[in-house]
């Protein structure tokens, strides 16, 4: 989550925000990141050569990967989207581009089993030799792949530090997994998929200093039967709209397999298994209501 992508230059980077329709202040602050990384990546183009000529492999930050560059996430910050995340040692953790280690090793040490997923084999081995350091190389693994070629279906929390390009590619395939499967971004979104919840450090930071969190929603769309009147729901990622009977449902939400509705001043709340919806109703009526997809 500590490898972020990057361009030649701000040009390309300010023609890609305008071709995926960004605001004037985002455009500027993508062309002001790339900037930044371009020095980075000069700069560690002078200490990889004094890295190789010492025989040891040194990450260095703005390091050319594929199709990236190496940024770290403040430790401050991988502590916070662990947070969000409300990571537990029941979980498992997957960590897209995972760089020198730092999310997968906090995780590990946290209780986590979690898995880190690096194109590039040198910083593979700078994170398993970190690990190993920490104490907790048996819970903290780290592997040699493509993000975009691996699985990640066993994992109940995944983080990643991928600009918006590459977290809008990584959303289908994300959407596919569990539901309530966690997903926490530093300070990237993922298209027009907004996130549950955001939060922001201060202490210890002061570049990429927001987690983002997303929980993957269960299918809702579709023809539901509810006692005598038809439920029709349409999704767009976890929000809902649609009609119960005749009357339109509003603040209609999906968060993991809980959901959620009014209707008129009746609010439905329950939980989505499968084919059927069951739950509580409160406010203009009270009791139980269960729902039926046709």
């Amino acid at each position: 989550m500590d490898r972020v992508p990057t361009r030649a230059s701000s040009r390309p980077a300010r023609a890609l925000a305008a071709a995926a329709g960004w605001s004037g202040k985002a455009r500027a602050g993508l062309a002001i990141f790339a900037s930044v990384l371009l020095v980075a990546t000069a700069l560690s183009s002078v200490a990889q050569e004094q890295s190789n000529k010492s025989g040891a492999f040194e990450p260095q930050v703005g390091q050319a990967g594929k199709d990236v560059v190496w940024v770290p996430t403040p430790q401050s910050l991988v502590n916070k989207m662990l947070e969000i995340a409300k990571a537990t040692p029941q979980d498992y953790l997957i960590d897209l581009g995972s760089g020198d280690g730092r999310t997968v090793i906090t995780a590990a040490q946290k209780g986590l089993t979690a898995r880190g997923i690096e194109y590039n084999p040198q910083m593979v081995e700078v994170a398993q030799k970190a690990a190993k350091a920490a104490g907790v190389a048996d819970r903290a693994t780290f592997e040699k792949a493509d993000l975009f070629e691996s699985d990640f279906s066993k994992a109940q929390i995944i983080t990643m530090f991928l600009l918006p390009w590459i977290n809008e590619k990584l959303a289908p395939k994300l959407l596919e997994l569990k539901p309530g499967t966690r997903i926490v971004s530093n300070t990237f979104q993922m298209g027009d998929w907004q996130a549950d919840e955001t939060a922001t450090v201060t202490d210890d930071c002061t570049n990429y200093c927001k987690a983002l969190l997303w929980i993957v929603p269960a299918k809702a769309a579709g023809s539901w039967q509810l006692g005598e009147a038809e439920l029709q729901l349409e999704q767009k990622y976890q929000m809902l709209s649609g009609k119960l009977g005749p009357t339109e449902i509003t603040d209609g939400r999906v968060r993991g397999t809980e959901v959620s509705f009014n209707v008129g001043d009746a609010k439905y709340t329950g939980k989505i298994e499968g084919k059927t919806m069951s739950g509580t109703v409160s406010g203009g009526r009270n009791g139980n209501w269960t729902a039926t997809q046709k």
